[in-house]
């Protein structure tokens, strides 16, 4: 694994890559609040065959400078250039939590620049059951990262405190989640503009909603995922998927697992991502790109 920055769109992105630009690449997205850190245990592993880029979504860790807009369309937009711009073709995304939302996001808008979608241990804006989830009162965070400036005023400072609240409520792996883990995603978060970015990703989550609500035939392959630790099961999700447009979708589980699967999960992550890669990659023609600085 080695380290770089890529300039894309005004912005610096950090990112952990691995393996030979060549071969079909594997664009690894984090969610809340999390980095790219969160691949560290599986990035070599699925490099033999696949070029990996796992990144800081902006702001984030070692990425600078706030995107022109929180919402994933836009989010899916600036991290598949930036693949690009690293030499990656035959891309399949793959992305927990908010980096689901944006894996959906690239398959809805950008369908003609990837082979596959991941999407894990997420509900997507708009599509069923977001309204459900919004519902439940042990989702009250979404409502409260939604509220301008607040939420920076009350967490800041204190991410490591808040963010434990988190990982103790949604990690179904305790012992893959180190402290070590913990401080490292906290200090992610620690600059200004890096805690206003994760939670304008909430505050554009209407945004979201409303373009997703729109029905659209997606024909590139994707795939849910859900780890069992949560209580339900990717049959919650695939109905709304499938009425939303999505024509290639299957479904699967992580064992012992809650909401950040790579680390949690690292063996059973890999292989349902590489199976599923597999499939979306029957040849290595390029696909269409528009990659610009």
């Amino acid at each position: 694994m080695r380290n770089a920055v890529i300039e894309c769109a005004g912005l610096r992105l950090g990112a952990s890559l691995s393996g030979n630009p060549s071969d079909p690449a594997l664009l690894l997205l984090h969610g809340w609040p999390h980095s790219k850190e969160a691949y560290d245990q599986v990035i070599d592993e699925l490099s033999p065959h696949h070029f990996v880029l796992a990144f800081d979504l902006p702001a984030i860790g070692d990425s600078q400078g706030l995107p022109r807009s929180a919402e994933k369309i836009e989010l899916a937009n600036v991290l598949l250039t930036a693949a690009e711009l690293a030499g990656a073709h035959s891309i399949v995304v793959a992305g927990f939590d908010v980096g689901g939302m944006i894996a959906f996001a690239a398959a809805r808008a950008h369908e003609k620049r990837i082979r596959g979608a991941v999407i894990m241990n997420t509900v997507v804006p708009g599509i069923d059951p977001w309204e459900e989830t919004l519902a439940d009162a042990r989702i009250w965070h979404f409502a409260f990262h939604a509220i301008p400036r607040l939420p920076e005023l009350l967490v800041g400072g204190h991410e490591r405190e808040y963010f434990d609240y988190f990982a103790n409520v949604l990690v179904g792996n305790k012992e893959a989640f180190t402290e070590r883990h913990r401080d490292r995603f906290a200090r992610a978060y620690a600059r200004p503009a890096a805690l206003c970015a994760g939670f304008d990703w909430y505050r554009a989550m209407p945004a979201d909603a409303k373009h997703n609500r729109s029905h659209q035939k997606i024909t590139v392959p994707v795939l849910y995922l859900r780890g069992d630790a949560a209580g339900d099961s990717p049959e919650d999700y695939l109905p709304g998927l499938r009425a939303a447009g999505v024509a290639n979708l299957t479904g699967g589980v992580l064992p012992r697992c809650g909401e950040i699967a790579p680390l949690e999960a690292p063996e059973a992550f890999k292989q349902a991502l590489l199976n599923f890669a597999r499939t979306c990659n029957t040849d290595r023609r390029r696909p269409e790109t528009r990659a610009s600085a």
